[in-house]
């Protein structure tokens, strides 16, 4: 019995030495998060729910174990990245595959439950998920190698409420060491859904992921050869990586995938795969469920919404008050007391926090609010303004703002974005917060926002008090 114990170990071990390349899948711990999502209300799609199926299905088959979400709201999205996130941490490898439809804004990419309301471009934020977010889970969890699929390229079906957004998705800028990401189409275009059961790229993506050999580099090479040819050159895949090593979904062999890797396992974590398994009347309380969860959301926002036009009013009638107190003061008491500390070109710091543009004969304030404010708070902060100890301060133009746009000067501000803080442009004797200053131009329910960081001009939702923590209000006056 010894004698054979010991035969059976030198066997393994000579098949290591000759054939190393197996050795990877056999020690890794491989986990992929796989979601599809075909049932929009608008623009619903065919092929993301086969397609997010059948990656399951060969990704188990290479020994992962999947996490598979189809037809997905947000809040199951957001629960099936945390579980992935988790489970991740006690793997060598982690892939997240998506199907469906993505957007990009402003250079983020966001990633579109079936749930979603879309009416305009600042519901994104709070009906989709950030595709960072996959990114920063991945991060966090220090796995060796991290794969993400985004096969969710498809035309954009908000774009016509869209001043912004952009054909495609946006190439991400920033990802943790050993990753590899691989896009359906080139950044910017668009990718078919797919007459057939799946789309081409995940029919492509399928067939080679299983043949033996193949590094990952390889595979989404031979994917991106076959899509050029079958479409003409019309869909041409994409990846970014920065992968230090090796990685196989089936490492070199002559035996079959079966022979070579161990079968994860699926865990088929919504209900609408399950249908099969669940009587009627369970599908009955399950779709009551989604619609008293869609009711509570909105009489939340109903709420939210008539809570903020009681605090308007309340402003309103605070800012009548101030008024009516001041009329009988002058509108510029004198300033000789006033010191200049500083210059930076056309602009002149004093000692009482004003900055006079020399150029326009503006007056800003020295600095903004410091705080997340929302436009009518803006208007009444910049009216009832008192700095220098002039009381004729108002909100600037959106011309006005532009003015102090100087892409040749650069600071950081406080305030800090997905990857760090932003910088902006413009002169460092005008301090801000953070790089969106509110104007005094609006249309309908919006009003115009200056950006530092880009230069451009924005639209936001006049009641939005929190677009990112970015909002900011810069009070100014004609200095006569």
């Amino acid at each position: 019995m010894k004698i054979i114990s010991i035969r059976i170990f030198l066997v393994l071990f000579l098949f290591i030495l000759i054939n190393p390349s197996s050795l990877p899948a056999a020690t890794e711990q491989r986990i992929a998060l796989v979601i599809g999502n075909s049932t929009y209300s608008s623009a619903p799609l065919k092929n993301p729910v086969n397609d997010a199926t059948d990656v399951a299905a060969t990704l188990k088959s290479l020994g992962f174990n999947v996490i598979l979400k189809t037809n997905a709201t947000k809040r199951e999205m957001g629960s099936a990245v945390e579980e992935f996130g988790k489970q991740l941490k006690a793997r060598d490898v982690g892939l997240f595959y998506y199907a469906g439809h993505g957007v990009q804004l402003s250079g983020v990419n966001y990633l579109i439950p079936v749930s979603a309301k879309i009416n305009e471009e600042t519901d994104i934020e709070y009906e989709a998920i950030d595709a960072g977010r996959i990114l920063a889970t991945m991060y966090n969890a220090k796995s060796r190698v991290n794969i993400v699929i985004l096969d969710a390229c498809r035309d954009n079906p908000y774009v016509r409420s869209f001043r912004s957004a952009t054909r495609g998705l946006a190439i991400i800028a920033k990802a943790p060491m050993g990753t590899i990401v691989s896009y359906s189409t080139s950044p910017g275009d668009v990718a078919r859904d797919g007459k057939d059961r799946n789309s081409p790229y995940t029919s492509s993506l399928v067939q080679y992921m299983k043949e033996p050999g193949l590094s990952i580099e390889q595979v989404f090479k031979n994917v991106r050869q076959k899509l050029n040819r079958e479409t003409r050159g019309k869909q041409i895949p994409w990846e970014l990586s920065s992968l230090q090593g090796d990685f196989y979904f089936v490492p070199g062999s002559s035996k079959t995938v079966t022979d070579i890797i161990q079968p994860g396992k699926i865990v088929i974590d919504n209900a609408e795969s399950a249908t099969d398994t669940l009587d009627e009347e369970t599908m009955k309380l399950e779709d009551e469920d989604r619609k008293l969860e869609k009711e509570k959301v909105l009489l939340e926002k109903k709420k939210a919404l008539e809570d903020k036009r009681q605090k308007i009013e309340e402003e309103k009638a605070t800012l009548e008050a101030k008024k009516t107190s001041t009329l009988a003061m002058g509108k510029r008491p004198s300033v000789t007391t006033a010191k200049e500390i500083k210059r930076d070109g056309r602009f002149i710091a004093y000692d009482n926090g004003t900055v006079l543009d020399t150029r326009t004969n503006l007056m800003w304030a020295a600095k903004d609010n410091e705080a997340v404010i929302n436009w009518q708070g803006a208007k009444s902060y910049c009216e009832n303004y008192s700095g220098g100890g002039y009381t004729d301060w108002r909100m600037p133009t959106q011309n006005e703002v532009g003015g102090l746009y100087d892409a040749g000067k650069t600071y950081q501000t406080e305030c800090l974005g997905l990857f760090g803080k932003f910088n902006i442009h413009l002169t460092e004797l005008v301090r801000l917060t953070c790089h969106w200053v509110w104007t005094s131009e609006t249309r309908g329910a919006e009003a115009a926002v200056f950006g530092f960081y880009d230069g451009k001009l924005h639209w936001i939702i006049q009641s939005r008090d929190s677009f990112y923590g970015t909002l900011r209000a810069l009070p100014v006056r004609s200095d006569k």
